[in-house]
């Protein structure tokens, strides 16, 4: 009877499917084995294209090599404004200053007098490196891993695949050994050009290493140990001296950077042997570094691992921050030993809604906000505030939000006959007036956003909140100084502004012309419709035509170099918390056209200059604000920028996920994290169970069918037996 064991085993599958269901380890997108582990789960969605510190420089690499390497200074992970802390310093240096003939100065010196600062750097004694085979030796005390032959890789895919391991300790040879890397001409690094003009002999060093890498044959080691560098030294064995050019009180923020974290001269050589790089076998794939955590496993197409490095030093979680960070738990694990987690798994996710919904279901232990789930995890209130929808606030998921440290802003050409002239500024304030940013960022933000003032974001030494920060050329203060607000000034001044300008109601008051100006931008800055089309009503605001010119990055960064554009759009993202590393987008000296700098509004200003050359060398008090003040009076009036906007990071993280503080510049943030495994465990059971309704939906919809048809194939069996006897 096929028919009967058809009905019977499809059944009986139904069945296996229904009790299968019972379990909600049939979401679960990890291996049973890791379950109840101290791992933190995340994911990533752009490929880390370097993991060689001399190299990296993007969000999307930094999330990796700032829990690996370990630079000499790091920031409080509590404290704003930011503040350096040492890292594998002892101390943070301070700088002595000298002069040309070699006398030293005081600390109060002025920057001209100066010129030589030396930084004595002292590293603590006894911090390791991770467990890796380059530093695996023989009976001997010899590299076992030196000189290999390709022939000796066969079998070798992966760093895991070398049977022994070993370690040794840090010292200021490493650090030196990088700070030459710099110069390496087959690396590129993104800041050498930079710091060949502070650190006294870099540039040189460049040079040579330029000459000598053309001298070996293709893919061989460059040993710079071999090379000397005058301006980075090995005092003894624990202490490094670096000696830059004149004054450059900045340059403690970039020894918070991984450019500066140590590389140690073996794994250079050991990666440097045939048949490595084939295999993928390099520092940008597999770091070597002293700090909390390790990759263990690279696919960046499918998922990374950070475990915690078994060599690591240690650290213990900050007692001090802000005032309410006690208030918000952050302080609940003062003193005790980091890093709290023992693996970090990061997957990849190449689209937002499953990584909307696994973290949802509790797959992932924290959040961005996309545009297309913003409704879904948080409201927007009458006043403006953001608070969670209840859905989120069930879930107890709790919001962080920020202002980064970045500026968005449209751009002027300062050379252009029309909008650069000098009688062009009421021209540019009258658009300033215009374009209305509050609600821009309310229409195509979501409101994660607080309009610009000058180009200093929150957080920035200078940013003054209140009556005393707002841009009097666009905003007028409304209501006391304690409820007041800034308001933007009415349209009617805008025009009134630009019939100043010699262009009443759009037109030159001349010839009768209308204005027309055009805009440069790209795919990534104003460049679609919907932005444009509301870009264009602003605009009309004044009766001015707007031309859109969108094009590719290559070709948009071409035209600013040529000075080919008239109005352009552009953001900036800190380098490092302070005011120099905005305000020098708009000194003189870093001219676009003229000089090829960053400069690409080509704006220039006596008085802003000097005032710059000033400011960049001061400590942060009175004396520096005064400064910067004057300095965003002198940018509001002569409006090279019409200053955009500073955006707002929002993350969600579950209750189980403690100790999170957003931050823009201190990205060795994994150390401070905690996972509660229980409540973890408990709410994915909670979030995950199965709903079986529709299986018993279906089960009887399959009996319905099936049971008719099986009575009556029984039927006919019974109704044929009987013929049979009959006959």
């Amino acid at each position: 009877m096929p028919f009967f064991r058809l009905v019977r085993r499809s059944l009986s599958w139904s069945l296996f499917l229904l009790l299968a269901a019972c379990s909600s380890e049939q979401n679960d997108p990890y291996p049973a084995s890791e379950r109840g582990k101290n791992i933190l789960y995340s994911a990533f969605t752009e490929r880390p294209k370097h993991l060689d510190p001399v190299q990296s420089y993007t969000e999307d690499e930094v999330t990796f090599t700032a829990q690996i390497y370990e630079p000499l200074l790091q920031y409080h992970y509590l404290k704003r404004p930011y503040t350096l802390v040492p890292a594998t310093a002892q101390a943070v240096p301070v700088a002595r200053y000298y002069d040309a003939n070699g006398r030293e100065l005081r600390s109060d010196a002025a920057a001209e007098t100066i010129a030589r600062s030396v930084y004595e750097i002292h590293i603590r004694p006894g911090i390791r490196y991770q467990p890796h085979p380059a530093f695996a030796l023989d009976a001997n005390g010899k590299p076992l891993y030196a000189d290999l032959a390709r022939d000796a890789l066969r079998g070798i895919e992966t760093i895991a695949d070398f049977a022994q391991t070993g370690t040794r300790e840090l010292v200021a040879d490493d650090y030196l050994y990088e700070i030459k890397r710099l110069a390496h001409p087959r690396l590129h690094s993104p800041i050498f050009g930079m710091m060949a003009e502070r650190i006294l002999g870099l540039k040189e060093l460049g040079e040579v290493l330029q000459k000598e890498a053309k001298a070996l044959p293709a893919g061989a080691w460059l040993d710079l140990d071999r090379f000397a560098l005058d301006g980075v030294t090995r005092v003894d064995r624990y202490t490094l001296r670096i000696t830059l050019a004149g004054k450059y009180p900045q340059f403690l923020y970039w020894l918070a950077m991984p450019f500066f974290a140590p590389v140690p001269r073996e794994a250079d050589r050991f990666f440097a042997q045939p048949g490595m790089a084939e295999k993928n076998l390099t520092l940008d794939w597999y770091p070597v570094g002293t700090g909390p955590f390790m990759l263990t496993a690279n696919n960046p197409n499918s998922r990374m691992v950070l475990e915690r490095n078994p060599n690591f030093h240690g650290e213990t979680y900050p007692c001090e921050g802000e005032p309410d960070d006690r208030a918000a738990g952050l302080l609940d694990d003062c003193g005790k030993p980091l890093p709290f987690i023992d693996k970090a798994i990061f997957s990849r996710e190449k689209e937002n809604i499953p990584y909307w919904n696994k973290f949802l279901q509790g797959y992932y232990d924290a959040s961005g906000i996309s545009s297309d789930s913003f409704d879904q995890a948080v409201r927007l209130n009458v006043g403006g505030d953001v608070a969670l929808s209840d859905e989120m606030r069930a879930k107890g998921i709790r919001l962080l939000t920020s202002v980064r440290a970045s500026t968005f802003y449209m751009g002027f050409n300062m050379l252009d006959p029309v909008v650069g002239e000098q009688r062009s500024a009421k021209l540019r304030q009258a658009l300033s007036m215009a374009i209305d940013q509050e609600e821009f960022i309310s229409i195509f933000m979501n409101g994660r956003g607080i309009a610009a003032m000058s180009p200093l974001p929150p957080g920035i030494f200078g940013y003054l909140e209140g009556e005393d920060g707002i841009n009097p050329v666009v905003y007028e203060w409304g209501g006391d100084k304690i409820n007041g607000k800034a308001q933007r000034r009415p349209i009617a001044e805008a025009r009134q502004r630009l019939a100043e300008a010699g262009w009443p109601n759009g037109r030159d008051a001349k010839s009768g012309e209308p204005l027309v100006l055009n805009l440069d931008t790209t795919s990534g800055g104003m460049g679609d419709k919907s932005r444009l089309d509301w870009l264009t009503r602003q605009f009309a605001k004044l009766d001015i035509q707007l031309v859109v010119r969108s094009t590719d990055f290559n070709r948009f960064q071409e035209k600013l170099r040529k000075g080919a554009v008239q109005l352009y759009y552009l953001g900036w993202n800190a380098d490092y918390p302070d005011p120099e590393n905005f305000f020098f987008l708009l000194n003189g000296s870093e001219g676009k056209v003229a000089k090829g700098g960053e400069n690409a509004s080509n704006y220039t200003n006596a008085e802003f200059d000097r005032l710059f050359a000033q400011m960049k060398d001061m400590d942060n008090d009175a004396q520096r604000l005064a400064a910067i003040t004057r300095m965003n009076r002198i940018l509001q009036e002569d409006a090279p920028w019409i200053f955009g906007f500073h955006p707002k990071s929002y993350t969600l993280g579950h209750a189980w996920l403690h100790n999170r503080k957003p931050t823009d510049v201190g990205n060795n943030i994994l150390k401070y994290q905690r996972i509660d495994v229980v409540e973890r465990e408990r709410r994915r059971q909670q979030w995950n169970e199965p709903v079986l309704w529709p299986l018993a939906v279906g089960l009887l919809v399959l009996a319905s069918l099936v049971l008719p048809a099986l009575i009556s194939y029984r039927r006919r069996e019974r109704g044929t037996a009987t013929q049979k006897e009959k006959t």
